[in-house]
C-alpha cells in the first residue's frame, strides 16, 4: 500500500491541521488568547477545562423550551464529576450524549416537572445550532502539572477531540511519540478527557484514531472521507482523517451512535467504531428504510465484513441506531450455532446502553412468539433451528404479521437459509423438507431480513440474495489487513497421512464433497453417514498419535521464537478428546482436572448422553465461559484449547497467533481432501517485529 510521505515539522502540520478544520467551517482559536491570562479568555481557571458560556448558549439554543433554570442544572451535572475514575465520568458523559439529561424545574403553576436537556443538536438540518470550535496550544494546569495538547476540538464548549501530532522530518520522534503523549495527559490532566470522546495521533505521514482504553495498536486508520472509496494516497492521512471524523454532521453521527462502552468483569473498555463500520452501518441503515417502505421488497441487504474485523460490534451499531430510526422496531438476531448464539448474545448484551435495553434469548417456539406479541421494541436471540415445523405440520405457523420486524442473520451465507425443497425419506414415508428461509418467511411474513457474513457469498449461491437481497457493503480481507484491523496469515500444510486402501481412495475423495463443517451427526445418523467413514480414518490411533507428536514439536519451536496463544481445530468430539489424551502423554505437566489450572483444555458441547468417560471435558456454559476468560488472559498460564467448532468465530483472543486445522473444510479456507490425506495445517499471525 502506497503511502503519503510528505514530511511536516511539527508547528506546520498544526497549522495544515487547523486548515482543513477551517475548510470544514469551524471557528478557530489560539490557546492562549483564550486563556484566563489572554486577551479574549473564555475560562476564569486554568483547570477549566469547559468553555462555560459556548456551552450555556448552546444548550439554550437547542433546548428553546426549557427555562433558564433547567440549563444552568444541567450545566451543573456536566460539571461535577460522579467518581475519582476517569472511566466512569466518561462513561457517565456518553450517557449525556446519547440519552441526554434528565432534569426538574419549577414551573409557574409550582409544579416540577422532569424533562431531558441534550447536548448537542443532531439532527442533519440543524447542525449549525451546535458550535464548532478548534483550539491550538490549549493549557491545563491540574495538581500543578501544566500540559498543552496540540489541538483540541470542543464542540458547544466541550472537548470532545484531542490531536497530538509529531514531526515526520525528525527521525527520533514518531506516531509512538504521539500516542505515549496522550497517555501521559490523561494522567497528568485527566480532566480534560472527561468529555472526550476520542483520541488522534499524527507523525505527518501516519494518522490514527482511538479511545481512552485502546492499547497503541488499536488506533487505527480512517481511510476514507465520504464513505465512497479509500483516499488516494496522495492525500496525507492526516487530511483524510480530519475531513473524514470530523465534518460537522459525521462527528455528531460519531458520538452519538458509534461509541459504546463494554467490560470483561474487571476493567472497563470504550470502543468506537472504525470507518467501514460507521459508513456500512449508515448503508444499512437507509437500505433499511427504502426496504421496509410501504411498497418495499423488505430485502434490506447483505454486510459482508472479513472474519476478524469487528463484524459483531457492526450488528450492535446497526441495531443501536436502528432503534431510533424506525420508532422502536422488534429485532430478531438469528444465528445457526448455539455457541455462535451465545457469543453474539454477549456482546449485544455488554451493549446494551447504546441499544437502550436489554436483550432477551428466546428458549423455544413458545416463547419467541411471547416475545414477538409486544406490539413494538425488543431484541430477540433464536437460532435458526427454532423455525423448524412440528411433526405433522405443513408449514410454520405465523408468529407475528407484524411490519415493523426486522430479521439480522449471522453468517447469512450459509445453505440453511435456503428457500428449496428436498425429498427426505425414511424406511415408512416421504417428506418434503424447506430451507429454514420459507419458515421464517412462514413465521414471520412481513419482516424485513439483513444478512451478515464473514466470507463472501459464492457466485453458485441464489439463496443469500433471494432471502437478503444485494451487497449493501464490502470490507475484504486485502483492505482489513491494510487497515491492521485484522493480521497476515502464513498457511503451512504438514500431511498426516489417512490409511487407505487403493478403493477406498477414489470413494472417500468423491464422498468429502458432501460433507459439511457446520455440525456433526447425531449418534445414530453418525453410523449410517460418510461422515463417520471419513471421521474413522482421521481419528485412527496411529494417526492421532502422530498429529499430537508433530503438534507438540511445532508449538514448542514456535513458542521458543514468540509467545502466543494456539487453538486446534479438528473434526470430532471424539477425535478432541483422544487428541488432548495423546498430547499430555507426551507432555504431562500441561494437564489439570482443575479448570483453573492447566496448559491444555478441550472446549465442547455435550450431554447426559454421552459417553461417560466424555463428561470430564463437557462441562457447561459456565464453565466454557471460564475457560474463554482464561484464553484472553495474556498471563494466564492455559495456553492451548482443542475445539470441533467453538470459538471459531467471534472470538476475540489477541494473544492467539497460531490455529492448527485438522479437519476436512469447504470454501471458507484453502484447506481440501486429498485422495491419500488430510492437510494438516498450520496457519499464524505474522510476527510483530
Amino acid at each position: 500500500m502506497a503511502l503519503y510521505t510528505t514530511s511536516y515539522a511539527e508547528s506546520d502540520l498544526e497549522e495544515a491541521a487547523l486548515e482543513w478544520f477551517e475548510e470544514l467551517n469551524y471557528n478557530k482559536a489560539y490557546g492562549p488568547e483564550i486563556s484566563p491570562e489572554g486577551e479574549y479568555p473564555e475560562r476564569q481557571f486554568y483547570n477549566d477545562v469547559i468553555l462555560k458560556e459556548r456551552l450555556r448558549e448552546a444548550l439554550i439554543r437547542i433546548n428553546k423550551h426549557l427555562p433558564r433554570e433547567a440549563i444552568e442544572e444541567a450545566i451543573r451535572i456536566i460539571e461535577v464529576p460522579r467518581s475519582p475514575s476517569l472511566m466512569i465520568n466518561n462513561k457517565a458523559f456518553q450517557k449525556m450524549i446519547t440519552d441526554g439529561i434528565d432534569v426538574q424545574y419549577r414551573t409557574a403553576n409550582g409544579d416540577y416537572p422532569t424533562d431531558k436537556v441534550w447536548l448537542f443538536d443532531t439532527h442533519p438540518d440543524r447542525v449549525d445550532n451546535n458550535d464548532f470550535l478548534v483550539v491550538n496550544q490549549f493549557t491545563v494546569i491540574e495538581n500543578q502539572v501544566d500540559k498543552r495538547p496540540d489541538v483540541v476540538v470542543f464542540v458547544n464548549g466541550l472537548p470532545i477531540a484531542v490531536l497530538e501530532l509529531k514531526s515526520a522530518s525528525n527521525e527520533e520522534v514518531g506516531i509512538s511519540d504521539a500516542y505515549n503523549q496522550v497517555q501521559t495527559y490523561k494522567k497528568a490532566i485527566s480532566s480534560l478527557f472527561t468529555y472526550n470522546s476520542f483520541m488522534v495521533i499524527s507523525d505527518g505521514v501516519n494518522a490514527r484514531v482511538g479511545t481512552l482504553t485502546a492499547d497503541e495498536e488499536r488506533f487505527m486508520m480512517w481511510r476514507t472521507i465520504d464513505g465512497g472509496d479509500v483516499a488516494s494516497s496522495a492525500l496525507p492521512q492526516l487530511e483524510v482523517l480530519i475531513k473524514g471524523m470530523f465534518e460537522k454532521s459525521r462527528l455528531l453521527d460519531i458520538i452519538k451512535h458509534f461509541v459504546l462502552f463494554q467490560t470483561d468483569g474487571e476493567r472497563l473498555f470504550k470502543i468506537m467504531a472504525g470507518y467501514h463500520q460507521f459508513h456500512a452501518t449508515n448503508k444499512a441503515i437507509a437500505a433499511t428504510e427504502r426496504a421496509t417502505l410501504e411498497d418495499g421488497d423488505r430485502k434490506i441487504g447483505v454486510i459482508w465484513h472479513t472474519q476478524g474485523s469487528g463484524k459483531s460490534l457492526s450488528m450492535v451499531f446497526y441495531a443501536g441506531k436502528l432503534v431510533l430510526t424506525l420508532d422502536n422496531p422488534t429485532i430478531v438476531v438469528v444465528t445457526d450455532r448455539n455457541d455462535l448464539d451465545d457469543q453474539l448474545y454477549a456482546t449485544f448484551s455488554k451493549s446494551k446502553d447504546l441499544l437502550r435495553q436489554t436483550p432477551q434469548h428466546a428458549e423455544d417456539r413458545t416463547h419467541l412468539k411471547q416475545l414477538l406479541s409486544v406490539e413494538s421494541g425488543g431484541i430477540i436471540f433464536t437460532t435458526v433451528h427454532k423455525f423448524t415445523p412440528e411433526e405433522g405440520e405443513a408449514k410454520y405457523p405465523v408468529l407475528t404479521d407484524r411490519r415493523n420486524v426486522i430479521v439480522m442473520a449471522d453468517e447469512a451465507h450459509r445453505s440453511q437459509y435456503g428457500f428449496q425443497a428436498e425429498m427426505v425419506t425414511s424406511d415408512e414415508e416421504a417428506n418434503i423438507k424447506y430451507g429454514y428461509a420459507k419458515y421464517m418467511r412462514d413465521a414471520l411474513p412481513n419482516a424485513s431480513y439483513i444478512g451478515y457474513t464473514g466470507t463472501p457469498v459464492e457466485l453458485t449461491d441464489k439463496n443469500t440474495p433471494a432471502v437478503f437481497g444485494d451487497y449493501i457493503d464490502i470490507y475484504d480481507m486485502t483492505r482489513a489487513v491494510e487497515d491492521g484491523t485484522t493480521v497476515k496469515i502464513y498457511y503451512e500444510s504438514r500431511i498426516a497421512r489417512l490409511e487407505l486402501s487403493d478403493t477406498e481412495r477414489p470413494v472417500i475423495d468423491e464422498e468429502y464433497e458432501e460433507i459439511t463443517e457446520y455440525q456433526e451427526h447425531t449418534q445414530q445418523e453418525k453410523l449410517k453417514s460418510r461422515w463417520a467413514r471419513l471421521e474413522a480414518l482421521a481419528g485412527s490411533a496411529k494417526r492421532i498419535k502422530q498429529v499430537a507428536k508433530d503438534m507438540v514439536e511445532h508449538y514448542e519451536q514456535r513458542k521458543g521464537a514468540t509467545f502466543g496463544k494456539a487453538m486446534i481445530v479438528v473434526m470430532s468430539r471424539r477425535i478432541a478428546i483422544d487428541l488432548y489424551k495423546e498430547i499430555i502423554a507426551l507432555r504431562p505437566d500441561w494437564h489439570s482436572d482443575d479448570d483453573n489450572e492447566g496448559k491444555i483444555k478441550i472446549v465442547m458441547t455435550g450431554s447426559s448422553s454421552d459417553p461417560a468417560e466424555w463428561q470430564p471435558y463437557i462441562g457447561n456454559k459456565r464453565r466454557r465461559e471460564h475457560l474463554a476468560k482464561r484464553m484472553k488472559d495474556l498471563n494466564d498460564p492455559l495456553e492451548i484449547v482443542i475445539v470441533r467448532d467453538m470459538w471459531l468465530t467471534g472470538f476475540d483472543v489477541p494473544s492467539m497467533n497460531t490455529m492448527y486445522i485438522d479437519k476436512p473444510m469447504k470454501a471458507i479456507t484453502s484447506c481440501r481432501l486429498l485422495p491419500e490425506s488430510i492437510v494438516y495445517s498450520v496457519t499464524s499471525q505474522a510476527d510483530s517485529s
